[in-house]
Formats: C-alpha cells, sequence, structure tokens
C-alpha cells in the first residue's frame, strides 16, 4: 500500500497541477502595451526573443547586455517590429553600479518601470566541479548580487507601478544537477531570495508581483553548445520560452515551468521518491570525460 501511494499522489498532484495551470490561461498580448519593461541579457537567447516579443506587443523596453553592437542590432529590430520605444544600456553586471545605473537609466528615459526581467547569466562550465572556489564567488556576483541590487534600486518605482519582477532561473535551481555546480548554487539563491521577499511583500501588503521561472533545457547557443552532446533531450525552442514567460509575468504567477512535462512534473517527486528522482536526473546525461579533461564553457 505504501508504495502504491508513492505513485499515485504524485500522479494526483499531476493532473491537479495541469488543471490548475491550464485554467488560468488567459493572456492577452494588450496587458503588456505601453508597459515600460527592462530586460537583462537581452543581447542574445531567451532576452533577445523576450524583447521581441514586448516589441510586438507595443511595450517600452530597456535592454541591457555586455556587447554593445549586439544591442544595438536588437534595437533596431524591436523599433522595427512595434516597440513603443527601444533603447539599450551596455555594460557588466560584474559591476553592481552598473546594475543601479540600468534602473536609474529607467527611470530617467521611461518616466517609471512597470516590469524588472532578470535574465543575465555569467559564464560558467559544464563539467565535474574543480573545486574553484573564486569562480564560484564570481558567479554569484553576476547571476545572484547583481540581481538583487537591480531589485532594489527598482523596488519604489515597481511599488509606485505596482509592477512585476520576472527571475529566469532554472530546474538547476530546484534540483540537484550534475556537472552545473556553480551555476546551480547561483540558481538556488536566486530561489531563495525571491521567495522569501515574495512572502515578505505578502506581510506588508506590497503590491509587486515576483515571478520565478523554472527552465530546463532551452536552445540558446550557449547552453546548446555547453550541453548538447552530454544531455539525452532536444532543447525547446527560445522564442517560445519567451512568449512563455511573459505569459507568467502579465498574469503575475508565482511560478513558472518550461517546459511544464519535463520541468514541473518531475519535481513532484522530490518529496516522496527522491531518489528516483535522482536517478532520472542522472540518466538524462550521457557520462562526460572524467575530471581534469576541458571542458565546454557554459
Amino acid at each position: 500500500m505504501g508504495r502504491l501511494q508513492k505513485i499515485l499522489i504524485p500522479l494526483l498532484g499531476l493532473v491537479l497541477a495541469f488543471w490548475f495551470y491550464s485554467a488560468r490561461e488567459n493572456f492577452k498580448p494588450e496587458m503588456l502595451k505601453g508597459k515600460r519593461v527592462i530586460v537583462t541579457g537581452a543581447s542574445t537567447g531567451i532576452g533577445e526573443q523576450i524583447a521581441y516579443h514586448l516589441a510586438r506587443m507595443g511595450s517600452h523596453i530597456l535592454i541591457t547586455a555586455r556587447t554593445e553592437a549586439k544591442l544595438q542590432k536588437v534595437v533596431r529590430r524591436c523599433l522595427e517590429l512595434g516597440a513603443a520605444s527601444a533603447r539599450y544600456v551596455g555594460g557588466t553586471m560584474e559591476d553592481m553600479a552598473f546594475a543601479q545605473h540600468v534602473v536609474s537609466e529607467a527611470q530617467a528615459s521611461l518616466g517609471g518601470l512597470d516590469m524588472l526581467i532578470l535574465n543575465h547569466v555569467g559564464a560558467s562550465y559544464f563539467g565535474f566541479f574543480d573545486g574553484d572556489v573564486e569562480h564560484v564567488r564570481k558567479l554569484l556576483e553576476i547571476n545572484f548580487l547583481s540581481y538583487v541590487a537591480m531589485t532594489t534600486a527598482a523596488l519604489p518605482m515597481l511599488k509606485e507601478s505596482e509592477g512585476s519582477i520576472v527571475v529566469v532561473s532554472s530546474m538547476a535551481g530546484k534540483v540537484g544537477f550534475p556537472f552545473t555546480v556553480p551555476y546551480s548554487a547561483t540558481k538556488f539563491a536566486l530561489d531563495g531570495f525571491f521567495s522569501s521577499l515574495r512572502q515578505e511583500f505578502s506581510i506588508q501588503n506590497i503590491n509587486v508581483s515576483i515571478t520565478l521561472c523554472i527552465l530546463g533545457f532551452i536552445d540558446t547557443d550557449r547552453a546548446v553548445r555547453a550541453a548538447a552532446e552530454v544531455l539525452r533531450e532536444v532543447p525547446a525552442p527560445r522564442d517560445e520560452c519567451a512568449l512563455e514567460i511573459l505569459k507568467g509575468a502579465a498574469l503575475r504567477r508565482r511560478e513558472l515551468y518550461y517546459r511544464y512535462s519535463s520541468t514541473r512534473l518531475p519535481l513532484l517527486l522530490r518529496d516522496c521518491a527522491a531518489e528516483l528522482l535522482d536517478y532520472l536526473v542522472r540518466s538524462r546525461y550521457r557520462l562526460p570525460a572524467a575530471p581534469g579533461t576541458p571542458r565546454p564553457p557554459l
């Protein structure tokens, strides 16, 4: 009977979760028309696609990333697609002052802020953890502390607009994944910080939503280059992923899972069959070379 319960309870949770998730699907692009939005990490990948979707919906967009030439190209495309306005700020999130500067630029050029989409990520590796503590520290600054700095700076404007914070995270921030130890640590930190912050907003009656986006394997150039030969799955399309993120943000969902079947459903096993979940996670991988072998960047 105990083993049967372990099977039936996750299945029941699956059915209820799918019903609840589907029942709330009432997004309309008009929800984002005229909204003032910051998108970080927007020169390529998911962030770039988010910017294009926002442009089609008529938003005011401020994008940021390291490479100015790429940002200029994205801004031009956003204007072609119908953005109410589009501008960029180039720089690195290794500098906390730059993170705060981006928010100041939004206040000066947009007159306020309705949505902060935190999507940038620092370069890491895909392979066995090599004990490099300095790399973990640097990655925490980019992938976590800059998110905190931008949120803190943007909060007065978001309180005024009763806006939204969107945090692009990963399954690696919910479950221990092999070969991504530094990256996974930063994503777990995001989950802890923003989930706790959401609780405090509720206690203080602060009407600012926080949407944590739990993503699986997406076909960004960086992810495919690092993991395509190791992961036994086909990556999901970045443009579809970007649209789902915006739907979740506009509907003020607490968490967004993409793709749902490969992210949310496995998490139902965490409490009742943790070892089975660990096994399923490991089974997604072809074993990489032994420690010490050169690793591709993540």
